[in-house]
Order: C-alpha cells, then structure tokens, then sequence
C-alpha cells in the first residue's frame, strides 16, 4: 500500500469515526453542531504524518493488512487535533491551515449570536472545550478498531506515553516562551517532547507495538524517527519565519510575534551582533509586529548566521535518520514508505 493510499484511508475512517459519534452529540443537543463544524474544518486539513509513521511501523515490524490498523493508527490524528486546538489558545494564533483557529471562530459566533459576556472567554473556554473532547475521541477511536484486543493492549502503553509527553512538551513551550535567552539545548528539549517524539518516533513504536516487535526492531525504529523528528520540526520553524503563508497556513513571520523561543532563534541569539541581539530581544513577542519588522528580524536571523546554522542541523539530523534506516531490519516496503516520509517531513515547502 501507497502512502497516498495510507492518507486517503486515514481520511476515510476519521470521517466514518465522526459521523458514527455525530448523531450522539446532536441527541444532547442542537447547539453542539458548531463544535462538530469546527472539528470537521480542522480535520479536513493536515498531511497525516502521525498515522502513516504508526502504519510503516506496523508493516516494517511485519504487520499484515489486518482489519483495523488504519482505523488506530488514524486515532492520532484526533490526538493531534486536540493539541492543535490547545496550542492555539496558548499561543493566541489567529488561523490554522488557512482559517480561523477554533478559539477565534467561537469568538466569531458569540459576537454574531448576540451572546452575553465578552466573545473571548467564551471562544477559549469552546476551544479548550473540543480539545478536551478531541483527546478523549481518540482513545475512543484507537479502543474500538477491529485490531485484536491483545494487539490493543501492547500499545496502549506506547499510546499513554505518548500522550504524557507531548503535554510535557507544550509546558516546557509555554515556559521557555516565558523566559529570556534561552539556549539552543533548551529549546532542543523542547522540539523532543512537544514535537521529535510525538510527531514520529512515538508513532512508529506504536505501529511496531501492536505488532508484536522485538527491541532491536523498536530500537531501530528510535535511531531513525528520533533525528528525523527533531529534523521536522526545525524545517516547521524555519517555514514558521521564512514559509509562504500560502503553503502554511499562517501569517508569515507568526512565530515571531508568537515570541516562540525556537532553535532557529537561539542560534540566532548565539551568533547575533549586539545590536542585532537587541533589536531580536526587544520585538520577539510582539503581537503588533508589522510586515516590515518581520522583514528586519528575518534579516538578521539570515545575516547573523541562524538561518545557515539551522539548515545545517536539518541536513544532519536528517541525514542520521537516513543512515539508520539503510541498515534497519524492516520489511522493504516500510523502508520505501519511511523514505518517502522522511522527504515529507523535511521539504523546504510545507
């Protein structure tokens, strides 16, 4: 099977997931249909790296076609779309993937509806509301695919963990965004547990769990997703400063009113001149930064050396990845499949 192939499978069992659970919200009540609208405008986005890496974990540990791996590996992205949706909040961002994000399309309906109070509460507490049920549809959804239980219950662990670290890792964002002048190892902290991890590693060892892997099968599978994941999310930073709106679904230069404090950052704080150091201090996290002062901080992170010097940890971090994978006990198919992903995750464009 493709990895096209994978992405429509996976796009067909969430919405079979949602329409199954659509009829039991409405029941409650027919004011629930804008938390479904949102989830559904969400959902329809997004490149599924999450399920295809549990896929090719599963097929590369000698996973057959069995009914149900789509449908638990797809539970994933349900899981990311609670994150997606709490990141937002935390980060006060606008859009994502081209549109409202779901706290400011609550606010949205409170001001059309007339509603009372302030539109801004309302749109958090929504939006918080739809993540907390987002992550409890995926567990929902990984428990009734129709892998057997056995196979459930020799993931479940890998999924619990998973889970427990991506939290941890949005803390450590909120508090390094918190801070001033963090390093280039602490934000790689950060890119670990709130991205490397979450993103490819922790999938690919559930795929391979619920196959009945052997260490040396998951320890492979480390030794390839750990660099690649940490080499994704640089490449998210940089299109999070230098991508085309067009392609990432978020105003240019968001992450730098957003004042994330990204490796793309510390190195450029590393390597900055002083007045450079200081102009990049003073407007990171400035929600009110224009065009032009996006333009003058992507200026100095090129001319300081930051752009070059995360490039070159991308091709490293991705180049590990591609090592270990040459030599990976898998089955072929998967080590065609992660190549392919690898590629993905890593691409100059979103």
């Amino acid at each position: 099977m493709t990895t096209r192939r994978i992405r429509k499978e996976v796009d067909e069992a969430l919405l079979a997931f949602v329409d199954h659970r659509r009829p039991d919200l409405l029941a409650i009540s027919p004011d629930l249909a804008p938390l479904l609208d949102a989830l559904d405008a969400l959902l329809a986005g997004g490149k599924r790296l999450r399920p295809q890496f549990c896929y090719w974990g599963w097929r590369g540990a000698g996973g057959d076609e069995a009914p149900g791996i789509v449908t638990a590996a797809a539970s994933l992205e349900l899981l990311q779309a609670s994150a997606l949706i709490h990141d937002d909040v935390m980060d006060s961002s606008d859009t994502r993937r081209g549109q409202p994000s779901v706290h400011r399309r609550f606010e949205e309906l409170h001001r059309r509806d007339g509603l009372l109070g302030a539109p801004e509460p309302f749109g958090l507490g929504a939006a918080i509301l739809l993540g907390d049920m987002c992550l409890a549809w995926s567990g929902e959804m990984y428990e009734t695919s129709a892998l057997a239980p056995e196979r459930l219950a020799r993931g479940r662990a890998v999924y619990d963990r998973m889970r427990t670290e991506v939290m941890c890792g949005q803390y450590l964002d909120v508090l390094e965004g918190a801070r001033r002048g963090g390093t280039v190892d602490t934000a790689l902290r950060v890119v670990e547990y709130k991205s490397a991890k979450y993103t490819i590693e922790r999938p690919l060892h559930l795929g391979a769990a619920l196959a009945g892997a052997p260490p040396e099968v998951i320890e492979t599978l480390s030794a390839y997703g750990r660099p690649l994941g940490i080499a994704f999310q640089l490449r998210d930073d940089v299109l999070g400063v230098f991508g085309d709106p067009a392609e990432t679904g978020k105003p240019a230069g968001d992450d730098l009113r957003e004042g994330k404090r990204t490796v793309l950052v510390a190195l450029t704080a590393e390597r900055a001149e002083p007045a450079q150091a200081e102009i990049l201090e003073r407007h990171l996290g400035d929600p009110a930064l224009d065009a032009p002062g996006v333009d003058r901080l992507r200026t100095i992170i090129e001319e300081s050396g930051g752009l070059a010097a995360c490039e070159e940890m991308i091709d490293r971090y991705a180049a590990e990845a591609a090592a270990a994978l040459a030599h990976a006990p898998l089955a072929p198919e998967a080590v065609t499949a992660l190549e392919e992903l690898a590629v993905a995750a890593t691409a100059r464009q979103a």
